[in-house]
């Protein structure tokens, strides 16, 4: 694939849906799992800390693929962009469930404990969009 992305827009109308989507969905799986796997968390066990990351991560390879076989995502420039608006609307969906809800964490432990973890998205995404782009 060669550079083909606009410098001025990332994605053009139908393909900001998608991927706006794609980043909605990739907040609502991993919760979905979650929920399934909390009695690990509540019993201390680490095995709860794992599958959400595997989770995130199986989550942010399958929509990063299908951003890019839908030319979603076309440069390792798109890759990033796409996978940093999935770590914004991610964080921002989780702000009122951790901030102010029924987990009521700080902002700094909410960062520390959860947010970085959705660096998993912008890292896989590029990493997809590069490896694409070298076929």
């Amino acid at each position: 694939m060669e550079e083909t992305v606009s410098r001025t827009r990332a994605f053009g109308p139908r393909s900001a849906a998608a991927a706006v989507l794609y980043g909605v969905l990739g907040w609502v799986i991993p919760l979905g799992v979650s929920f399934i796997v909390f009695p690990l968390k509540q019993a201390g066990d680490p095995a709860f800390e794992t599958a959400m990351a595997v989770t995130l991560t199986a989550t942010a390879a399958l929509f990063g693929l299908l951003a890019v076989r839908q030319g979603i995502v076309r440069s390792a420039r798109g890759g990033l962009a796409i996978g940093l608006l999935w770590l914004a609307i991610n964080i921002a969906l989780d702000l009122p469930l951790f901030l102010a809800g029924p987990f009521a964490m700080s902002l700094p432990a909410y960062l520390l404990d959860i947010g970085l973890t959705y660096l998993i998205f912008p890292i896989v995404t590029t990493a997809i969009a590069l490896a694409a782009a070298r076929r």
